[in-house]
């Protein structure tokens, strides 16, 4: 089985979460997500965690061997300082 691409991983995570902005990040065994969804209102980092991997199911365990993220709120998003944005 190849291992995932980080467009793959990206359209697995938007195919079974609604996300606002969704980035991914990796090199096929890494990847590292940010993931800003309206899902994660009212959830602690770990439930938040546990909702992206429900969205990924099974291929969690098959394909993707390690997943860093940071789960937002569409608020806390607004909130972070902007760090990929140049004026």
């Amino acid at each position: 089985m190849a291992d995932p691409t980080p467009q793959e991983v990206q359209q697995f995570i938007a195919n079974g979460l609604p996300c606002q902005t969704l980035q991914v990040e990796g090199d096929g065994r890494h990847f590292f997500a940010t993931i800003v969804s309206t899902e994660f209102e009212g959830l602690s980092r770990v439930r938040r965690h546990q909702r992206v991997y429900q969205a990924l199911g099974d291929r969690m365990r098959e394909q993707i061997h390690a997943l860093s993220m940071k789960t937002l709120t569409p608020a806390e998003h607004a909130a972070a300082p902007a760090e990929h944005h140049h004026s």
